[in-house]
């Protein structure tokens, strides 16, 4: 039977991962950065952000609580699979996923990635870490099709609106001044940027957020870039948006949306409610973040809604300009050549 006969049998949360204890910090950001042109000073810098956390990511705990709400919600709606997770950098890994999934006689699954907008790093690296996993475990080992990216998805969009509506009423009080919206996400080198629709979709699902939420006075921004600072990668960074925009226009309401983000991962706890939320005191701002998705009902019935599109069940559902993104990714997209450094000069004798 050729593959794209088999049925979908089951499905499959394919994450990042995270350490889950102070020995696993090094280890975790040294699989994440294999290969990559990352400075080791930067590396040790991230892993203070762990253990300062004691260690342990929050990322791990949020998909076990996500892919509990997934399966409760394909039981209520009657979505027969059997759920499964797989992480590229810490356990569950894709490969060891992938065997208990050929063990239990699974052949083709559907995947939800959680990461909402197309990036090498944010889909297609998945994809190429997958085809490596399926390689490494051979004859049987499930195919896997992810399902479409759901950035401008109704039910998202509102998931995000709602969040920022009540940050919004949090700060408004007695004042009348505009409060300034920054959506943030994380930033990606320019190199990588150019060979994908990263921006182009944050730009447009920011949009319709904000315009579902009433708010007027909104930007994009960036967090958490790792490269060298040589390399450039997109602009402007969230505190250095924060201290432009309070030096030149007063700004002295700022609501943070990490709308690059579906859960409160490291980087929302460290570089927003911590780096950036300083920074706000410092300044006198007065700062709300707006929630992740997490566990919204809405967020995880969209996952249930782009698992039924595919499964032939249900019409596909976007708004904006955009319309719905493409359920398979053409060979060519999100492309990325990652920059190595430079060899060392030989030292020895």
């Amino acid at each position: 039977m050729p593959d794209q006969d088999l049925p979908y049998d089951s499905f499959l949360l394919v994450s990042f991962g995270g350490p889950e204890g102070p020995d696993d910090v090094i280890p975790f950001l040294e699989n994440v950065l294999r290969g990559k042109n990352v400075p080791r000073e930067r590396m040790l810098e991230v892993a203070e952000h762990y253990r300062s956390f004691g260690g342990v990511s929050p990322i791990n705990e949020q998909n076990r609580q996500l892919l509990a709400a997934i399966k409760d919600e394909f039981a209520a709606q009657g979505v027969d699979l059997p759920v499964y997770w797989g992480n590229r950098n810490w356990d569950p890994l894709f490969a060891d996923t992938l065997r208990q999934m050929k063990a239990d006689g699974c052949k083709r699954a559907l995947a939800f990635f959680t990461s909402m907008f197309s990036s090498y790093s944010g889909c297609r690296q998945y994809r190429e870490n997958i085809i490596a996993a399926r390689e490494e475990v051979g004859e049987g080992a499930p195919i896997v099709e992810k399902v479409r990216m759901g950035f401008n998805h109704p039910d998202f969009i509102e998931t995000i609106a709602s969040s920022l509506r009540q940050s919004m009423d949090e700060l408004n009080g007695d004042s009348t001044d505009p409060i300034t919206v920054l959506f943030t996400a994380h930033s990606i080198p320019m190199s990588m940027a150019d060979h994908c629709d990263y921006v182009k979709q944050l730009q447009e699902a920011s949009r319709l957020v904000a315009e579902a939420a009433g708010a007027e006075n909104w930007r994009l921004v960036y967090q958490s870039r790792s490269g060298p600072p040589q390399q450039p990668w997109l602009e402007p960074d969230i505190c250095d948006a924060i201290t432009e925009l309070n030096e030149s226009e007063k700004v002295d309401r700022v609501v943070i949306v990490p709308i690059g983000f579906v859960s409160d991962h490291m980087e929302v706890l460290y570089d927003l409610d911590d780096e950036a939320a300083a920074l706000c005191k410092e300044r006198g701002i007065k700062m709300s973040r707006a929630a992740t998705p997490g566990v919204d009902e809405k967020f995880v019935s969209m996952i249930r809604k782009l698992v039924e599109e595919r499964l032939g069940r249900r019409e596909k559902e976007a708004v904006g300009e955009l319309g719905p993104w493409h359920d398979v990714c053409p060979h060519d997209c999100c492309t990325y050549t990652p920059r190595r450094p430079p060899p060392r000069a030989s030292t020895s004798t």
